[in-house]
């Protein structure tokens, strides 16, 4: 009888293991693991940061592959180009900065860019080359004060190193963005 009550407590004690796993393997992945990385960096500026800088550079990629295929000025087109290839470069550096710190990143855009491309994949020609420049613009300049702070000011080493070495990149984009603009301008009258 006492061998009989064991089993029994015994396969209890298996079903209630059991329902536990089953439990946690459908439990969501960022409710099973959050490693420690991403704890301390939740909550940091520096988390703020490279999340808008990955969303940003997944942005500049999915709108230059769009303005090399849709744009009219050749400018325009090389410079979307031109995009695809440094944000594809400084997304890769970005995901092992944010990787050594345990955070993994954001895959998309965020809304305010997503709304972009869907308005700009509705345009052609001297429209489409005009909006694009126009938010292209807007955009660097805003990337450009963020990367400076956190390159000047930024507390993690490896963060603020990523954002000191691809700050004169964006500014070159936002010269050369500059040098286009009057050109589609005149283009356009």
């Amino acid at each position: 009888m006492m061998l009989n009550r064991s089993l029994r407590a015994i396969a209890l004690h298996g079903i209630v293991l059991s329902l536990a796993l089953i439990s946690d393997a459908q439990a969501p992945q960022s409710e099973l693991h959050m490693d420690h990385g991403a704890r301390k960096m939740m909550k940091s500026r520096e988390a703020a940061f490279l999340i808008r800088a990955a969303q940003g550079g997944r942005a500049e990629v999915k709108l230059g592959r769009l303005a090399a295929e849709k744009a009219s000025s050749t400018d325009v087109k090389a410079f979307g180009r031109q995009m695809v290839e440094d944000h594809g470069k400084a997304n890769e550096d970005l995901k092992s900065v944010a990787e050594s710190e345990g955070m993994t990143l954001p895959s998309d855009m965020n809304g305010k860019q997503q709304a972009m491309y869907n308005h700009l994949s509705k345009l052609s020609g001297d429209e489409f080359d005009s909006a694009y420049v126009k938010g292209m613009m807007m955009d660097h300049e805003e990337d450009i004060k963020d990367f400076k702070k956190e390159s000047q000011s930024g507390t993690d080493e490896k963060i603020k190193r990523f954002a000191a070495q691809t700050l004169p990149v964006i500014e070159g984009h936002l010269d050369k963005l500059k040098a286009i603009q009057p050109k589609l301008s005149s283009s356009s009258k």
